[in-house]
């Protein structure tokens, strides 16, 4: 299943490396609905790229909002190739800081945004494609998760952000598995310390800092090698119910 005249559906594509898809997957001839709470973004990038890519105003944290966003897309593309889960928070944060406890509305948000949401976008996503014809290959659909490598190693202060990561590790194997009889692939990828907007407030000199922690190359990563990624893994389709760390042999502290 390559690129080229795929139907591909990407949360959180606004931005970041979910708009790094967004443009890899137009640039090799598919088409791509965006789904994003950020409306400016996304009629930004409507813009840009015309005809060949819709944007649906969505909160990712609202099941009914996915559900009823997925079903227009499924209405006007003919059928839904890839589904790529880039909507995400940071949410940094001590449980006990010096202003006192972690609030439960705080972990809670983290939780709505990068694993409901996911979770939501999975269900649309697997209900919808399990109804189509398989393709060439048989298949007939993939869904890519992005999880981090703090799922595995996360740092000091980001309980809430590891916790949600490692969870989306955990979701992929059991649906790989249960959407095989349906010829739909589930992988993640665990992004290192990449160029997002998730580090537009971070100083030029903190950069620096992170980037040496990265063993090779010493540098972030960016949405263009994220979005690679996604078309390798849509690309081969014996990739299945995997987690592939993208992340330079970064380890966190």
């Amino acid at each position: 299943m390559s690129f080229k005249n795929n139907y591909a559906v990407v949360s959180g594509g606004a931005s970041g490396l979910g708009l790094g898809v967004v443009k890899k997957v137009v640039n090799k001839g598919g088409k791509v609905a965006i789904l994003d709470i950020n409306q400016q973004a996304g009629e930004n990038v409507m813009a840009e790229f015309g005809e060949n890519v819709s944007f649906y105003k969505v909160d990712i944290t609202q099941d009914n909002e996915v559900d009823s966003a997925m079903d227009k897309i499924a209405c006007n593309f003919p059928r839904i190739d890839l589904v790529v889960s880039c909507a995400g928070i940071l949410g940094n944060g001590r449980l006990l800081s010096k202003q006192g406890p972690m609030p439960t509305e705080f972990f809670r948000k983290v939780v709505d945004v990068n694993l409901m949401g996911a979770f939501y976008l999975t269900r649309a996503a697997t209900r919808l494609m399990s109804k189509q014809q398989p393709d060439s290959k048989g298949e007939r659909g993939v869904i890519i998760h992005t999880a981090s490598i703090a799922a595995f190693e996360g740092q000091f202060g980001q309980v809430a952000y590891a916790a949600t990561k490692s969870a989306i590790v955990g979701m992929i194997l059991p649906l790989a598995r249960e959407f095989a009889r349906s010829a739909i692939r589930i992988m993640a990828i665990a992004p290192g310390i990449f160029e997002t907007p998730m580090l537009d407030n971070v100083s030029d000199e903190i950069k620096a800092q992170l980037c040496a922690t990265v063993p090779f190359p010493p540098r972030l990563g960016t949405a263009d090698e994220f979005a690679l990624l996604v078309e390798q893994i849509t690309d081969n389709s014996m990739l299945n119910g995997s987690v592939i760390r993208l992340d330079g042999a970064a380890r966190l502290q």
